[in-house]
């Protein structure tokens, strides 16, 4: 499997978390809002392009304050920890947090700069109906190129009112799922060492395959 791809998968994924809020309304309100947002959001990647080139560090301090008003990374990382977080401390959950955002960054950055250009069609915003502070968002990423890449992310309502991005689905992969799995195999492999996974967690999602599973779903 093509690095190229594989980078690709994950370059969508990271798009997808550009856009993960959406103030709480009808369903059309809500797929309207998060069309508007995603605009915006492509249009402000697009735009800093150049800047990580010049400065990464800069590029990733604007891109994390963006992203921080779009999406649940806490919420994210905690269940990608899965029940291996009962054994860490609050210093290590945190410490996970920031480093599980910044080995997205530091792995795929180049990938999300260097992308040819990409359109995204919001066709669908979904309530559920069994939970009213669940929903679903159906996507399309269009490439320059015409091939097409179904998204999918699941948000929760906040106590304020507000929907957080809590996961992603490319193609049928589930992101979430995959980087807990990852993160199980490492505590495994590290013979439940929790801490030596945190530090080497930006070696892990380097080595995560997900161009594999998204083949194989």
């Amino acid at each position: 499997m093509s690095v190229l791809k594989h980078r690709l998968t994950l370059m969508i994924a990271m798009v997808a978390l550009m856009v993960g809020q959406v103030w709480a309304g009808p369903e059309e309100d809500l797929k309207r809002y998060v069309d508007e947002n995603t605009q915006k959001l492509v249009q402000k990647l697009n735009a800093e392009k150049g800047l990580y080139e010049k400065d990464p560090e800069a590029f990733y301090a604007s891109m994390d304050e963006t992203l921080q008003e779009f999406v649940d990374f806490r919420r994210i990382a905690a269940r990608v920890m899965g029940r291996y977080a009962r054994q860490t401390t609050s210093e290590q959950r945190d410490a996970f947090v920031e480093k599980f955002k910044r080995s997205l960054f530091d792995s795929y950055a180049q990938a999300l700069v260097s992308a040819e250009d990409f359109e995204i069609i919001v066709k669908e915003a979904t309530i559920l109906p069994q939970n009213e502070d669940r929903a679903s968002v159906e996507m399309e990423l269009i490439s320059a190129s015409g091939n097409r890449y179904p998204v999918t992310y699941s948000m929760y309502r906040t106590g304020d009112d507000r929907w957080m991005m809590e996961n992603v689905i490319v193609e049928g992969v589930n992101i979430g799922l995959a980087f807990r799995d990852r993160f199980a195999q490492e505590m495994e492999e590290n013979r439940g060492q929790v801490q030596a996974v945190i530090d080497g967690w930006g070696d892990a999602v380097e080595a995560l395959n997900l161009d594999e599973q998204v083949d194989r779903s």
